[in-house]
């Protein structure tokens, strides 16, 4: 006989300690995990996976000749959706940054439109930031959408933080491009490893995409050895 939680437990670990919805704050259901039913029908996704030339490939050319790029959903500060991004950078939910992941993961698969990438970088935290926080939330979204794209190795060497920048937050976007410029150096071990094993296209995850600063600038060390894509969870408009 298998042992395991069954529904009856479910059930009564619902009533005697309520689940919310991270988006909305609502009770969640036996079967619902983090977000309800009504709240995931209403996901304000970008679908970039299926867009050529869509507005996160646009901003990022701006700085970056990346090969292509998606989002998952719209991103909105006074939106309950941002909460998502919240409680995965800040709020102790990892877990929550892989399923993210695989959603959009699994959507980029199915547009055909990222099948030549063969690798996933995470965008790295400085050591002390990442110190603090336990772990960095763009390795777990990594995972996830490295998961959904048919399982692709995560590569967390080849791209290191040279320097610990203030947070993006307040800043404008000019001042968001100074303040991360430089702040990405490749590998070079790391590059010639996977250049043996014939990758040269991958994918660079982050959380947020907003002026595209952060993301850009962890490309730029890369596009000498590699065919480079990104990909976010959050989408600012």
């Amino acid at each position: 006989m298998k042992c395991g939680v069954g529904p009856a437990w479910g059930a009564l670990s619902d009533l005697l300690f309520p689940r919310e919805c991270v988006v909305c704050g609502g009770k969640l259901d036996v079967g619902e995990d983090s977000i309800c039913g009504t709240c995931l029908l209403d996901v304000p996704y970008t679908r970039f996976w299926d867009w050529d030339e869509n507005p996160a490939e646009r901003r990022i050319w701006r700085y970056a000749g990346i090969e292509s790029a998606a989002s998952l959903f719209f991103y909105r500060y006074e939106g309950g959706y941002a909460s998502l991004v919240h409680q995965v950078k800040y709020g102790g939910r990892p877990e929550l940054g892989h399923r993210l992941g695989l959603s959009l993961g699994r959507k980029m698969a199915a547009s055909g439109r990222f099948c030549s990438i063969q690798a996933v970088v995470p965008v790295p935290l400085h050591p002390l930031r990442r110190l603090r926080r336990g772990y960095n939330q763009a390795e777990k979204i990594a995972s996830g959408i490295a998961e959904g794209l048919g399982g692709l190795p995560v590569v967390t060497g080849l791209l290191r933080r040279s320097r610990n920048t203030h947070t993006q937050t307040q800043l404008s976007g000019e001042e968001k491009r100074r303040n991360v410029a430089g702040a990405f150096e490749a590998d070079l071990e790391s590059a010639r490893h996977l250049a043996s094993r014939g990758i040269r296209n991958i994918l660079v995850a982050d959380d947020v995409m907003t002026s595209g600063a952060t993301i850009s600038a962890a490309v730029h060390p890369l596009m000498e050895a590699f065919r480079v894509s990104v990909a976010t969870i959050g989408f600012v408009e």
